[in-house]
């Protein structure tokens, strides 16, 4: 199969000036989720300046015509406002599911309930499901249906059927999701499905790639090495979401670029109240290893059918501001609520004020192993807070030296230069920072700081503080701090 890319190579959507003051600018990013509620240009354009840095493709549902022309938006959006934002493909993982059947199954306490993969409800009375799971799960293991709302255990698994009792009584409709937080899907977890898509997301415009189901840092490995296949120069993010992957947090965060608390399915595979702990652990280490942090799911669920949230909402979004998140992100709220650009607007309304009502210190990691970006970060933030710096201007290749630094959360803006338009549109979703795209050159950082001036960004008396490499362009290459007092 041919898929025709419409990535616009000749753009440059950074030669505008930022439309907010600097010391005004949100410091955690926005995902919004696009869906039929937002299925238009005018949507992305009307998101886009409402503050949402990042869109999401969730490729579980749509087809791949659908996405190019939504890509094509997203694209002409940020030229039109002069605005970088980065587009994740959600791939859809190992969703296990119910089957089609007619009407609605009423389920009894103590039940007896059969399943098989491509089952026959009608004609056997085996409900079908639509993922082979008598090969992954053994009796003992735990089975919730519909978001957890029917909970089972499987007694028996015999010639490909499960014998499950339900815990309590409830309903089953055709399609609905399945858990099985007790299996081990021994890195079984790129469908099918997966691959098609990844063939196809290699062909557009792709900054993120987000693997779901993720149980162990081999299956982040095992998707580099099929995006490599591919020619695909987007980046990983693991989405937390099954129990096996709470077990193995640290080495997961290790090796991905990105890691992304999906609270719904994660909250079924363990237990609700863990989630919050959970959550905070994994930006905890999101900042020591480096990495993007994104807390998703719920954030303003009441919005999906309302145009005001409910004060929990708006403290669950705080919450993700104070304990140091790189993004929160708007599943359904964006993708089939009523109200799309208004929760966007809101979500922002409450990291500003957040923001500029919670301390904000520079955190610093005394690791023995710490890398030599890491030491040259903390030498930049320790000099910047004691000489009062106005920003920080980091030039990078890869964006790897501006997501070190952004990894320490200092309270003045980072401004992140770099010559790649991937790097741009994926330095897009770190904390705190500003992006332009700029020529490889000695004086990028220079330069950029005096057309900043030029432009009001700056005035005379700033202090900058940046770093640079000798080499321009090399990535790695990260050896000079400067401090510059605009004249």
């Amino acid at each position: 199969m041919v898929y025709y890319s419409l990535v616009m190579r000749h753009q440059n959507v950074t030669l505008k000036t930022p439309k907010t003051r600097l010391d005004d600018s949100k410091r955690v990013k926005m995902i919004a989720t696009l869906g039929p509620s937002s299925n238009t240009y005018s949507a992305v354009l009307a998101m886009l300046k409402s503050g949402v840095n990042g869109f999401r493709l969730n490729f579980s549902h749509g087809t791949h015509e659908e996405r190019i022309e939504q890509i094509a938006w997203i694209r002409k959006a940020s030229a039109e406002y002069g605005k970088p934002v980065a587009i994740i493909q959600d791939l859809q993982g190992p969703k296990i599911r119910l089957g089609d059947f007619e009407g609605v199954i009423e389920v009894a306490k103590g039940q007896q309930l059969k399943l098989k993969y491509k089952g026959n409800y009608e004609r056997d009375g085996i409900i079908p499901i639509q993922y082979d799971l008598s090969k992954k799960v053994k009796a003992g293991d735990r089975i919730f249906f519909f978001d957890g709302r029917l909970r089972g255990t499987v007694m028996s698994v015999r010639s490909g059927v499960l014998s499950v009792k339900s815990e309590n009584k409830g309903m089953l409709t055709k399609r609905k999701g399945i858990n099985v937080p007790d299996t081990d899907f021994e890195g079984d977890i790129i469908t099918k499905k997966d691959r098609d898509d990844i063939a196809f997301g290699a062909t557009q415009d792709i900054d993120y790639v987000a693997m779901s189901f993720v149980q162990t840092a081999e299956d982040i490995q095992n998707i580099r090495s099929l995006l490599k296949k591919h020619g695909s120069d987007a980046r990983v993010i693991a989405k937390i979401e099954t129990r096996a992957a709470t077990e193995r947090l640290a080495e997961i965060v290790g090796v991905s670029d990105a890691v992304m608390v999906a609270r719904g399915d994660l909250a079924i595979e363990t237990e609700p109240e863990s989630v919050p702990i959970i959550a905070r652990e994994i930006i905890g280490l999101a900042q020591e290893y480096e990495k993007i942090s994104i807390v998703a799911t719920q954030m303003l669920a009441s919005m999906t059918q309302s145009p005001e949230p409910t004060r929990a909402e708006v403290s669950d979004v705080a919450t993700a501001v104070i304990v140091g998140a790189d993004c929160v992100m708007l599943s359904d709220e964006t993708a089939s609520g009523d109200y799309p650009i208004e929760a966007v607007a809101m979500m922002k309304r409450i990291i500003k004020y957040t923001q500029a009502n919670t301390p904000l210190k520079p955190v610093f990691y005394r690791s023995e192993d710490q890398s030599l970006q890491g030491s040259i970060s903390s030498a930049v933030i320790t000099l910047a807070h004691q000489v009062g710096a106005r920003a920080i201007v980091v030039e990078t290749r890869s964006g790897l030296s501006a997501m070190s630094i952004a990894s320490h959360r200092p309270s003045m803006p980072i401004i992140m230069v770099t010559s790649s338009r991937r790097t741009v549109q994926q330095l897009a979703l770190v904390y705190g920072g500003k992006v332009f795209r700029r020529p490889d050159s000695k004086a990028a950082a220079e330069r950029l700081t005096d057309w900043l001036k030029e432009n009001k960004i700056f005035k005379s008396g700033d202090i900058i503080v940046s770093t640079s490499g000798k080499y321009p362009g090399l990535i790695g290459g990260t050896d000079t701090v400067k401090v510059r007092v605009v004249e």
